[in-house]
Formats: structure tokens, sequence, C-alpha cells
């Protein structure tokens, strides 16, 4: 007998050990012979990570996904691994050197640090894939990878040395994202753009040689408003310590206040004045004429769009930091160096970038300054100068123009210290030639995006793809295999001999050869995820059965830097897709809609939900939310929810049990005469082929809302409700069938449920056969089911009993019937097959429908609320029941404060600025609160008209 309640925390780690144990999970386990391979990579979690609700999301929706397909015979891989998390996890590392007051990274040397960071990860890492087993992830465990094992590492390896030999690798000088904290290039997942106070200042460029011009601005009707002679133009920034590296100051070919100076040149208001840096005033599209000034510094060493308008233009790239994000200290006097970059101007002709990257434009005063200390000093020098623009202040004295305003910064989402753009030496792939394969893919369908708006996004990236830089400048990872010969000659080898037989034959004669110290991104390990883990580069069996894979479930964020360059890697390196489909799941937000951050104290973790409700419940909700492009704004109270669905289902197998019910083998539902049991195998059928349509077409929502509403309603609301007088009576033979049909259903939707709730269904597949035929093996290895049985009139006759039953309910409460009065239903109108049924079904009416009576009438009594059920009117006298006017006023008053309601929120979306600055899941908020109320007023308004029908 079944336990009274059902015991999540007891019952999910039993399971799971049991599943284990059969080798359930296994690649292949319990497929059809001959069948058809199914295979998901998961994306690799870092080694450093732990479940969050994301995590939760994506890995809920693969295992429901790939139970379905184990369920219906496929060879089914879900291959898990780990991804080495460069940056993240040397920072554990060296945290927990620190907190143990050991010696750092560099004290202890690159060998000796690797070595700790492989301890650390054998004792502490990858703690997440025990917190998926929690969640009931159904991966091959004994397939484990990690992008730093022996066999990644050698598919690492070949990659680049054949890629670099392509001529699609190559070592250049371009703008990164640099972290000055970490220093170190990173890739622009790992930045975070935040918006906070900054300052803005207005500088004026004197124009060289004292040259003067009419500066005019007009208005929108060309009408003349500020007209005066000038002898510099004005600039604005929000950073001035990179003023040291302007190479131009840019204004747009339109711009017809700058005409008269365009080619000019102008100088930089800072350092020492007999060594001001004269730069030239260009035209180039990139300014906005409407916007501050319209005159641009270009910083193309420090400026990601500054750096688009330099190659544009052929502006020197002047790099300013080191490092550190201080400034520079190398190299010769400013002197020097300023005479240098003076000669590049007059000379029209631009260095090559590592001559222009040797000179070092910070005067001498500054060097060495932190970024910011030196921003201090050169606002100062500036202004002391009086090349500040200026305004009036409130006693009409002349002050520099600073605007106090919001800026977005770029901040390291691990280092939280400000991105430096930054000129360095990295390693890049060739991106734009690689993404034409992968454009292509996805333009002649052979890879599909669901839903398929985000195949825009993909296409916007990838047709304007950049060099990707593939360098980092970390110890944990894997290392660039390139080495340098005395004279900076590089040699990419597959180990150090073949560099040594390459720089042999290059120079005559043996040399002394120096590893790059840099490792490979982490991203690009993982674009070879879908076939590495397979074996590749050797011919493995998994990989001719496994590859290409079926699915690939992962988040909108990672499309460019995970999805686009494994469809870019495979095409390259396996010559097809390396999946048939990409499912872009939506992100998980708190209950009001707002993005889950642990600053704003929203962040749900789902282990606690698990402890709490258990995982199926979990589950469960993430996959009945899941709807596509739809992002999940989840409340515990959500699960909490689907807790008691699970109760439901269990109290529903209870009192089945109770009640007889067991499992006879070789049941065939198609030979039961009752209508109510053909009614229910009907239904079941139904709901099979729902969610399987659903699975099938990644419509998560839908399949786990026709399972819950098979279960809660149709099973459990109304089969088992109508079964209790055949329960009770007298007829053994419908006893029996019924008790049959009642365990043979259970069974199946324990089937159809298990890819969403697997620990619920396991156990009550293998508890209820305690007391009938025991389950022949796991539930997860059983069969999907499919139809047997489709007897529309069997389906009609019960729906329509559930459908009359249904809406009287519904009268009842809109009128506000006492729960126990009874009141008579007279049906008028009613065709014979009606009448038929009215007669088989009279009893469940009078039970279910609280009802008095059941009567046939030629006309509807007075004073009655009436429903139209198929071709019948029927009649609710209520005359007497309820004090009619007292409802009337009632719901006056209430569909008055309801109109008040959507009048308010009327007028709030109404307001542009509402609209324009309220975050996006406030709008979103109010817009579900009037759409609410919009349905609880119609509501209101059907009941008070059928008041007036009453009279």
């Amino acid at each position: 007998m079944l336990d009274k309640t059902y015991d999540a925390a007891s019952v999910e780690p039993r399971i799971y050990e049991t599943w284990e144990k059969a080798g359930a999970f296994k690649a292949g386990a319990g497929a059809k012979d001959g069948a058809p391979s199914y295979t998901i990579v998961i994306p690799p979690p870092n080694v450093t990570g732990s479940l969050h609700m994301g995590h939760a999301l994506n890995n809920t929706l693969q295992d429901i996904l790939v139970r379905f397909e184990r369920m219906r015979g496929k060879d089914v891989l879900w291959q898990p691994g780990m991804d080495h998390a460069g940056i993240a996890t040397q920072m554990v590392v060296e945290r927990q050197l620190m907190e143990r007051q050991e010696p750092g990274r560099r004290e202890m040397g690159r060998e000796a640090f690797i070595e700790r960071v492989w301890s650390w990860k054998e004792e502490s890492g990858g703690m997440i894939f025990n917190q998926l087993k929690r969640l009931g992830a159904s991966c091959d465990w004994s397939r484990e990878r990690f992008t730093m094992d022996e066999g990644l590492s050698e598919a690492v390896l070949k990659v680049f040395v054949q890629l670099y030999r392509d001529g699609l690798i190559y070592r250049g000088k371009r703008l990164v994202n640099w972290d000055p904290k970490f220093e170190t290039a990173i890739s622009d997942l790992e930045v975070e753009n935040k918006e906070v106070d900054g300052h803005m200042w207005h500088f004026k460029y004197p124009l060289a040689d004292g040259e003067t011009y009419e500066y005019v601005e007009k208005d929108e009707d060309g009408n003349v408003t500020l007209r005066e002679m000038r002898d510099y133009i004005s600039i604005a920034t929000t950073r001035p310590e990179t003023m040291l590296g302007d190479g131009a100051v840019a204004v747009h070919p339109s711009d017809e206040r700058y005409k008269p100076i365009v080619g000019k040149l102008c100088e930089i208001p800072v350092g020492p004045k007999e060594h001001r840096r004269k730069i030239p005033i260009i035209v180039d599209d990139y300014p906005d004429p409407d916007f501050g000034s319209g005159a641009v510094k270009i910083t193309g060493a420090h400026d990601f769009n500054d750096y688009q308008v330099a190659r544009r233009n052929n502006i020197p790239l002047y790099r300013l930091m080191d490092t550190t994000a201080s400034m520079r200290a190398d190299g010769p006097a400013y002197a020097e160096c300023a005479n240098q970059a003076k000669a590049i101007v007059e000379s029209g002709t631009l260095p090559d970038a590592a001559e222009v990257d040797a000179i070092n434009l910070v005067p001498d005063e500054y060097r060495g300054l932190d970024r910011y200390v030196a921003r201090e000093r050169i606002v100062a020098a500036i202004n002391a100068d009086g090349l500040a623009v200026t305004v009036k202040d409130e006693d009409g004295n002349d002050v520099p123009f600073v605007e106090n305003k919001k800026i977005m910064q770029p901040f390291g989402d691990r280092s939280h210290v400000v991105i430096e753009p930054m000129l360095t030496d990295q390693w890049f792939a060739d991106a734009k030639t690689l993404a034409e394969p992968a454009i292509a893919s996805v333009r002649e369908d052979r890879t599909r995006f669901v839903p398929k708006n985000w195949e825009k996004t993909y296409f916007d990236w990838m047709e304007n793809i950049e060099p990707w830089c593939i360098s980092r400048q970390l110890w944990w990872g894997h290392q660039i295999p390139a080495w340098y010969g005395p004279d900076g000659e590089v040699f990419v080898a597959h180990d150090e001999a073949e560099a040594a037989e390459l720089a042999e034959a290059h120079y005559g004669k043996a040399v002394t050869l120096t590893r790059d110290e840099d490792v490979l991104d982490t991203w690009f390990s993982s674009a070879l995820w879908p076939f590495s883990t397979l074996g590749w580069p050797d011919q493995t069996p998994e990989l001719q059965k496994y590859f290409p894979t079926s699915v690939l479930i992962t988040g909108f964020d990672i499309i460019f830097f995970w999805v686009a360059r494994m469809m870019m890697f495979s095409l390259h390196f396996m010559k097809e897709e390396p999946f048939k489909d990409v499912y872009i799941h939506a992100l998980v937000r708190d209950e009001k809609g707002q993005k889950m951050s642990k600053s704003k104290g929203n962040v749900i973790d789902p282990l606690a939900l698990i402890e709490e409700y258990g995982a199926d419940a979990l589950r469960f909700t993430l996959a009945a939310m899941a709807a596509q492009g739809r992002d999940i704004k989840l409340a515990t109270s959500r699960v909490a929810g689907y807790r008691n669905f699970a109760t439901k289902l269990w109290n529903a197998a209870r009192f089945a049990e109770m009640n007889g019910c067991a499992r006879i083998e070789g049941f065939d539902p198609a030979s039961a005469r009752l209508t109510l049991n053909r009614w229910i195998a009907t239904e079941v059928g139904r709901c099979i082929s729902e969610v399987t349509d659903a699975l099938v077409g990644y419509r998560f929502n839908e399949a786990a809302g026709a399972v819950y509403r098979f279960v809660w309603n149709t099973y459990c609301d109304w089969f088992l409700e109508l079964a209790k007088p055949v329960f009770n009576g007298e007829d053994e033979a419908a006893k029996a069938e019924t008790r049959a049909t009642a365990a043979w259903a259970l069974d199946e939707v324990l089937k159809v449920l298990h890819p969403f709730m697997p620990f619920l269904t396991e156990e009550l597949w293998e508890r209820l056969g305690e007391t009938g035929v025991k389950a022949e093996g796991l539930l997860m290895q059983a069969n999907w089911p499919s139809a047997t049985l489709e007897d529309e009139a069997a389906a009609g006759e019960i729906n329509w009993l559930v459908g009359l039953i249904s809406e009287i309910r519904s009268v009842r409460a809109e009128m506000n019937v006492p729960a126990g009065a009874k009141v008579p239903v007279v049906i008028v109108g009613a065709g014979e097959e009606t009448k038929a049924r009215i007669a088989s079904h009279e009893a469940a009416i009078l039970r279910l429908a609280r009802a008095e009576s059941v009567a046939l009438a030629d006309t509807a009594p007075a004073g009655a609320a009436q429903i139209i059920v198929g071709e019948a009117t029927v009649c609710l006298p209520l005359a007497g029941v309820i004090d009619l006017d007292a409802e009337r006023g009632r719901l006056g008053k209430e569909a008055d404060k309801l109109r008040g309601e959507i009048s308010r929120i009327e007028k709030k979306l109404g307001n542009p600025k509402f609209v324009e600055k309220a975050p996006e899941e406030v709008v979103d908020g109010e817009r579900e609160k009037m759409a609410e109320f919009a349905e609880r007023l119609e509501k209101v308004q059907v009941a008070l008209t059928r008041l007036a029908e009453i009279g």
C-alpha cells in the first residue's frame, strides 16, 4: 500500500541511485535494434560553477528530451562535461592561496601553480555535477569530459596548428577588452556594461599656428543663432587621460560649422607646451553633428569606435597604458616620442603597428600614474592653461564646462574593475572566413533556430563579424603551441621537438626557442565540444554513431560566443553542421519580471527549491513556463503549486489502489464495454498525441500543460469521480473492468509524465506493482505509449456530461449560489441523444452539479439562469435561491471598481514618459494587471447579463 504522503526528500536520492546502478543513463541503454541515434551535448558548466536557475532550466529541458527519446527507443547519448573556465578557476585558486597565506602565483611559478589548480579541481571542482544529479539529469556520467583532459587537449592542439597552417589563425595587434586586475584580454561576454555617475569635460583644441575661422550655428529652420570667430575646435570627453593618445579630431562630412578647418591641424591641450602635438581635423561618418559639439577626438588605441575610425583614415594608434592600466613608463623621454609622432603627421605615412606602439606619448610627469590619478592632473593642467570650454556660474563667473551625467562603463564581471579598451599583441582567428559556411548552413535550413527569430541575431553578428581574439594572458588553460626564435620568428607546431625542427630548417642551425606564454580563450576548446567529446581527432565508433548531434539547448547570450563558433569549427573540420536544431530558451526572472542578481537580493536558489518542494516540482514548473520566446517569471508559489500537482497524482494513485485498481497483464482498453472506460482510454490517447507532438516541436509548456490537464482534470477530477459509483456498486464485471482501466490509464500517464517528473513517476511505477502485476524493468526504459483507442461516441457522451456539470457549477459560482443549496435543473429543447444521455447520467448530474432534480420541459421557467449546452438550453431557477437585488448591487460595485482600475492603468500606459522611463518589467506588469482586470470585468458583466435575463 502506498504511503499516505509522498516524501520527495527520501525518494529522489534512492531512485537516482537505482537508475545509476542499472546503467540506465549509458549511451544506447534500452535502444531498439537499429534505432536512430539521438545526441545532446550538455553546455559544459564551469568547473568552478554551482547550480543556478539558468542551469536548472537548461538541463531540465535537455533531460525531458533525452528521457522522451529514450522511451521512444532511440539510441540516446546525453554527453556531459565541464569547462576549465580559465579566468574563473585561476581567480579561485589565487584567492585560496591568499587566504591560506601561501606564496602567490608568480612566486610559485607557472608549473607549480598549474599543478595546484589540478589539485584544486580534484578536491573541489565539479560540484555542479552532483547538483545536476539532484535535479534528475540523466547524462551518461561514465563519459564525462573536461576541456583540459588529455583527449580534448589533443583536439585543441590539432585545430590550432591546422588553422594556423590554413592561414586562419595569425598574430596581430588589435584592440581588445583588457582587464587591468587580471592583466588579460577578456571576451565581450565577460564585460558588464553598467550605468554609473560620470563627467563629460569640454576642452578647446587650439588650431595650429594661430589660425581662426568663423564658427556659425543655425536652428532647424536655418536661422543663425550664433556667429563668432574661433581659434579652436571644441571636443567633449569622459576620459581626459586618453587625450594624450589622440591621433585626430573627426567631424561629420555634412557639418557646415567645421568645413573651413577640415584638413587643418589642431593642438592637443596637454603636455609640455614646447612639445604639444598637432593632429589633423578629418571627416568621417562616425561623429553625430547633433551630439555635443559634433567634433570627436579619435584615440584609436583606447576606444572601439575610435579604433574603426582610425583604421579607415590611417590614423596612428598610440597606446597610453600598461597592463595594469597605469600610464606607460617605458621607452624614451616624452620629447623624443612627441617628435616621432610629429614626424608621422608631417610625412603623412603610417609606420607599421609595432613601430607606432613603441612610441610612448605620456608626458614624463604622468608616467607610471594610475589612470584616474593622471586624469585629475590632466584636467587641472588644462584648466590652469585656460583651455577648458567655459560657462557662466550663478555669479556670472566663467567656470570650466563639466557635465555631471550618467555614463555607461564596462566592468570585468569577475574583477569588478573598469575594463580598458587596449591595443595589444594577440592571437586571432579569421572569423569572417570561418563564418561563411556557417551562415549558409542556417540560411539553407541545414541547422534551424527555435524560435526562428533568433536567426536574425545570428545573421546580424555573423555577417558583421570581427577577428576573434583567441589568446588570454593567463596560466590556466591550453598554452598556445607557438615558439619564438631569437629574432621573434614564430614557429607553430604540435610540440617543442617539431618546433625545433621547423626553426632549424629556417635558421640553418639549432637555436634556442621560447614558448608563447599565453593560453587560448576558453571558448576555443568549447567550440570543438560536439565532436571532441566523442573522441575526435580519432575516428571513434562514438563519433561515427552520435555525430552530428540532434539538438543544442542553450541561452541566447552565447549564440555568438559558443553556438556560432561550434558551427564554424564543425564545418571546417567535420565538414557538416554540429547539430540539426538549436533551441534557445528564455531567461528565468523573478516573479516581477526582474533579472535575478545578488545585488537586488532576488536570486532564487534552485537547490533550496528542490530541498523544500522536490526536484519534480521545480522541473515541472520550469517546463510548464518554458513558452518559446517568453521569459519565465518564477515565483516560489508556482513551484508549491506543482508540488500540489504531484500530491494530487499520488493521492489519486492511493485512491485507485484502495479501490482495488491493479495492473492486469495483457489488459486491452479497446476491449472495455463501459462508456466511461472507453472515454478515458480515448482521452489517454489524445493526451499522448498532444504531448508527443509538443515535445517533437520543442513546445515544452504545451506538453506540460497537456499532461497537467489530463492528470488533474480528466483523470482525477472526472474519471475517478465518475468511477466511484461503479467501485461502490454491485456489478462485479463493471467493477473489474473499471479497476483494470483505471490502473492501465494510470500507467500510461506515468509514462507520459515521466520526462517531466521522473522521480515521482518511477516510484509509483514500482510501488503500484505491489498489489498487481509487477512492472517489467524501470519506467525510464519503458516504451513511450501510443494511442490505442479512439471512440468518438464515448468521448462525446462523457465530455458532454463534463461540460454540462462544469457549466452549471460555473453559473452557481457567478451567481453566488450558496454551496449547500440544491437547485432544480430544467432542460429545454433536448434532442433524442441528449435525452438518452440525461437518462444514463442523471445520478451523476444530481450528485456532481448539486441538482435538486433534473427535468425536461418545452419552455424555460421564469426567473431562471440559462446556459446553452449543445442544442439544449439548461435552466437554473434561482429566483427563490438568491437575493437578486443584493446580487445586482454587489456585482455592480465590483464592475465599477474594475473599470476604475482599468482606466487608471490605461492612463498610465498612455503616458509615453512612463512607458519610456519605467523598467520593462514594470510596464509588462501593468499590462498584465490590466488584462487580468479586463477578464474579471467580462465575467462580472456575464453574471449581470444573466441576472437581467432572470428578471
